[in-house]
């Protein structure tokens, strides 16, 4: 990111690290106690869409708008319970798997920015739902 034209997808090596990093996510949700709940038993599918969404999300090729169409990452999560602690745990897998795919600054501090940003927002259940409507 030194140089204004780079964006995260190139600096990292593109689709090639993008799907290195998904498969290294995609082993700890499965592990997860907080979210392998949320998961389907298999990842395959989910990580294949997070593997196009990510290339976008990260400035490489659309991948995941020119098969799905927008994102709507919020409206698309609404049917799962996402509290803060799901949101940290799934934010803790992310970092995780961006550290064990050796990702390196800058990259990785911008990386972790935009999915935390991300993450706060797909948040859309409160730890303790009692008392609360929704």
């Amino acid at each position: 990111m030194n140089d204004m034209s780079d964006t995260i997808y190139d600096g990292i090596g593109g689709l090639e690290t993008i799907k290195k990093l998904v498969e290294a996510f995609y082993v700890r949700v499965a592990q997860h106690p907080d979210l392998a709940p949320i998961f389907p038993e298999d990842l395959t599918e989910t990580a294949r869409k997070q593997t196009q969404f990510l290339s976008q999300f990260f400035g490489g090729p659309p991948l995941y708008i020119q098969e799905h169409g927008h994102p709507m990452l919020r409206a698309r999560h609404l049917p799962f319970e996402i509290t803060p602690t799901r949101r940290d745990a799934w934010l803790h897998c992310m970092i995780e798997a961006i550290d064990e795919t050796d990702i390196q600054e800058p990259y990785r501090n911008a990386m972790i920015e935009r999915l935390t940003m991300t993450a706060n927002h797909m948040m859309n259940t409160p730890e303790d739902r009692k008392g609360e409507s929704l």
